[in-house]
């Protein structure tokens, strides 16, 4: 197992506990998610059935459920005769993913004019903890919380369906970060741009906040789109 294998195993130990006594393919399907979200696994790893089995403590059939889960998701993806593998997106995807983005976030901000006090916390400490991962040069951290900004604007709409599709959307769009060569070029322009559209949203002018979040979206949708052309 490779030094990268052996620290994804450790962290999986780690999350055993939260499967508890009831473990189920759904939430082991959840904690894979997460680590997707997190950067742990790659684009183009092969998931070993043996390793994340032992890891999680769940039996090989209760993995493999999970993983049809998220091949649903279209997070994973099976090779015949090769085993599972974490999707590489293409340029086609991330299109198609920015063009949802749009539809979901632009709404919810239009309809989260008067944002609980829970949800602009939550977009607040996104924020923040991006500029502290940035301060530090902890590049995958800064992408982990851009993730977390985007998921707290969805919450503006008050939705929990609409809150778990765009948990869903940015777990797929991570693999495309992920094969960003420079993450640092491509998230640190973006910080100033969250603390913009926070302020605006802070202020009631929605208008204003989606206006800036559409030409977010679209310069970062073109630069994906190159990575992945």
């Amino acid at each position: 197992m490779t030094e990268g294998g052996v620290q994804a195993a450790e962290r999986l130990q780690q999350d055993r506990v939260l499967l508890g006594r009831t473990s189920t393919a759904e939430r082991v399907a959840a904690i894979l998610r997460q680590r997707i979200i997190e950067g742990m696994f790659e684009p183009g790893t092969r998931l070993s059935e043996e390793s994340i089995g032992a890891a999680l403590g769940v039996s090989r059939n209760t993995l493999r459920e999970a993983f049809r889960l998220l091949s649903h998701e279209r997070l994973l993806v099976h090779e015949l005769n090769r085993g599972v593998f974490v999707r590489r997106l293409t340029a086609d995807d991330v299109v198609d993913l920015y063009r949802l983005r749009r539809l979901i976030e632009g709404a919810a901000i239009r309809q989260g004019a008067t944002p609980s006090g829970r949800t602009l916390a939550a977009l607040r400490d996104a924020v923040h903890g991006a500029e502290r991962a940035a301060a530090e040069l902890r590049w995958e951290d800064v992408g982990t919380a851009n993730m977390l900004f985007h998921q707290a604007i969805v919450e503006l709409a008050g939705s929990a369906r609409l809150d778990e599709m765009m948990r869903q959307v940015l777990a797929e769009l991570r693999l495309s970060f992920l094969a960003m060569k420079n993450p640092r070029a491509f998230h640190e322009p973006y910080l100033g741009r969250n603390r913009d559209i926070l302020q605006l949203i802070e202020a009631g002018d929605a208008l204003g906040a989606e206006r800036l979040l559409g030409a977010y979206l679209s310069d970062a949708e073109r630069q994906l789109v190159q990575e992945h052309s």
